[in-house]
């Protein structure tokens, strides 16, 4: 059975709720608001102005947890003190609540039975103080798993410190220094993160909702503290209840371009692999590839 995908080329925060409405879903309870807060410098990340009105809409709280790569990187979001700054500085906590999820131990430990790469996933342990979820993606490339949507958001969004290392490392470590010694080839990287993936949208299951904005279409994630400016044209906004079905839109949207830069955004996309955590995430049940895209 094909999943609904509601596509919008207008991109307003306006349109985002819209396209949320569309989904006829109601979120129970308290909300998890998952977002990308954007690493410091980079200038490609959805502010928090964008995304008010829908995170009103819901009346839902920003989650985030601290990332596993360390201060070589130049990015500040692996320290809770750092991090917690950094959110205050975008704007978050201007407009929201905001919890990062992982900033005090222990984590939690989700098993995976069927997965094909992780049997448990580490998830910040305040994951467990919301009722459902509306993951907020902001679609772009990315330099590790090729692209960066809803199931990104899933798995690496919401894994811990100790569980993002786990992911990039395909089960061998949980240590985020010992993690970019044994990273994972572009097999075993995509099905780890479908693995996690699954693990939250389980969780979550049937209380759970994803948007993606195809805007800022750079090659490069918001955890970049300097990304590559956009290489296309802005294509719009997308919602459905299904993950996969959502994210292999998405591509496909970028595929049928006439823009010239989508052979950039592409070359990113598959000298990582980054398809096959869509294909490895359909393949465990997590959603479906086959989609009727409804354009409003």
């Amino acid at each position: 059975m094909k999943s609904k995908v509601y596509f919008t080329r207008e991109i307003t925060p306006e349109a985002v709720v819209k396209l949320y409405n569309a989904l006829g879903i109601w979120l129970p309870g308290k909300v998890a608001v998952k977002v990308h807060s954007g690493e410091k410098g980079n200038q490609n990340f959805l502010k928090s102005e964008f995304w008010r009105p829908m995170v009103e809409e819901v009346q839902g709280t920003i989650v985030e947890c601290n990332t596993a790569y360390g201060d070589a990187s130049g990015g500040v979001r692996d320290h809770t003190e750092s991090h917690l700054k950094l959110l205050e500085e975008h704007g978050w906590t201007k407009y929201f609540d905001v919890d990062l999820m992982d900033a005090e131990g222990p984590d939690l430990i989700w098993p995976i039975p069927n997965g094909k790469i992780l049997k448990e996933n580490h998830v910040g342990k305040n994951i467990e103080n919301y009722d459902s979820m509306l993951v907020l993606a902001h679609f772009k490339g990315h330099p590790a798993g090729g692209y960066g949507g809803a199931l990104k958001q899933l798995a690496i969004g919401c894994a811990s410190r100790a569980g993002k290392a786990l992911i990039h490392s395909a089960g061998k470590t949980a240590d985020r220094f010992e993690t970019w010694k044994v990273h994972a080839d572009h097999t075993v990287f995509p099905e780890a993160m479908a693995d996690a993936a699954e693990s939250v949208v389980e969780h979550f299951k049937g209380k759970i909702a994803f948007i993606n904005v195809m805007k800022n279409l750079s090659v490069d994630c918001d955890c970049c503290v300097v990304a590559e400016d956009p290489c296309m044209k802005d294509i719009g906004i997308l919602s459905s209840l299904d993950p996969v079905a959502i994210d292999q839109a998405c591509i496909d949207l970028v595929v049928g371009s006439d823009d010239p830069g989508k052979d950039h955004f592409m070359e990113r996309v598959n000298s990582r692999n980054g398809i096959h955590t869509i294909e490895a995430a359909a393949e465990l049940g997590t959603g479906t590839r086959e989609y009727e895209l409804i354009e409003l």
